[in-house]
């Protein structure tokens, strides 16, 4: 079966448009202030209408509250990625929705994989993340983790991995963790927030070729 691919952290028209023609199954949308890579909700909103509706498209956000949901919302997202400390009982509010929930877990020992268990019946999918310095931001740092981490690891959802992931190693994150889904941030840009639509082309182009 083909790995998915997301483009995360998208701004531009160009870098949409580069992302939906090489065949990116979701397109992700960060609304987070601290993020180089934050949206206003009607600029999110006008990139979105572009897309097909065959291309999923998914909120990225940290400890949302319900205002900022439907923000969200009504600029036309279909799924809801969350990178805070949202609980399984967040998740399970927001199922009032009807978007797909996701939830990420970061990744630094085995023993983190365990939080994905939590959310099972919550959520749709969890995202596993490199677990970034206190202090910093929950993701898009171009971190990774150990993959041998997942080796053996019963996933309880549905999952993508996120993380440090790029051109050169993606046929190898595919290969040696079985990811189904492959989500992609600082690893298509030329500067931080700022997209590279011949590197996202260049992604996808490699994602093809699994």
């Amino acid at each position: 079966m083909p790995v998915q691919t997301k483009i995360c952290g998208l701004s531009t028209i160009e870098t949409v448009d580069a992302a939906v023609a090489g065949g990116a199954a979701w397109l992700g949308f960060v609304f987070f202030p601290k993020s180089p890579r934050d949206l206003p909700t009607e600029q999110a909103a006008s990139l979105i209408a572009r897309a097909p509706a065959r291309v999923g498209k998914a909120a990225v956000l940290v400890d949302p509250d319900d205002a900022l949901i439907e923000g969200v919302i009504a600029a036309g997202v279909t799924a809801l990625q969350l990178h805070g400390d949202e609980s399984p009982e967040r998740l399970a509010g927001l199922r009032r929705h009807g978007l797909e929930l996701w939830k990420a877990v970061p990744v630094r020992t085995r023993a983190d994989l365990d939080l994905a268990q939590a959310y099972r019946g919550v959520a749709d999918r969890i995202v596993y993340d490199a677990r970034t310095p206190a202090g910093t931001l929950p993701g898009g740092m171009g971190l990774r983790f150990d993959w041998k981490l997942l080796d053996g690891f019963v996933h309880p959802l549905p999952w993508a991995l996120s993380g440090g992931l790029d051109v050169v190693n993606i046929a190898d994150a595919a290969r040696s963790t079985g990811a189904p889904m492959i989500d992609v941030s600082s690893g298509v840009e030329r500067a931080p927030g700022v997209k590279d639509v011949d590197k996202i082309a260049a992604f996808l182009q490699a994602a093809a070729r699994l």
